[in-house]
């Protein structure tokens, strides 16, 4: 498990009906490829988050693969618009197994 991952989530606690809302998203995560050396020469396993998933009250708004070459702690910013009040379940995939998630809820009003 990679050390001090912490998933941040921005979006907005209310929205009108149909309306497009911003969603942000940030984890902290070393993103490690697999292909640097450490200082005896050994190879650093690679610990990517390599799969980021987001639904809505059960429905899938965006699923995304992420390969090496990303960047350390990604970042995600995407438009999702709300039907009605609920709830979004983000989960981030580690290479080791790790399953890191957050929700928010955002109320129509």
């Amino acid at each position: 498990m990679a050390e001090n991952v912490t998933p941040r989530v921005r979006v907005p606690s209310e929205a009108s009906a149909g309306e497009e809302i911003t969603i942000k998203t940030l984890i902290s995560h070393t993103m490690e490829s697999g292909q640097r050396r450490d200082g005896d020469g050994e190879l650093i396993p690679r610990s990517i988050i390599n799969r980021f998933v987001v639904n809505f009250n059960g429905e899938n708004v965006i699923d995304v693969e992420l390969a090496p070459a990303i960047s350390t702690n990604p970042f995600f910013e995407f438009q999702a618009t709300v039907p009605e009040s609920g709830t979004f379940e983000f989960t981030w995939y580690d290479d080791d197994g790790s399953v890191y998630e957050d929700a928010k809820e955002v109320t129509v009003s």
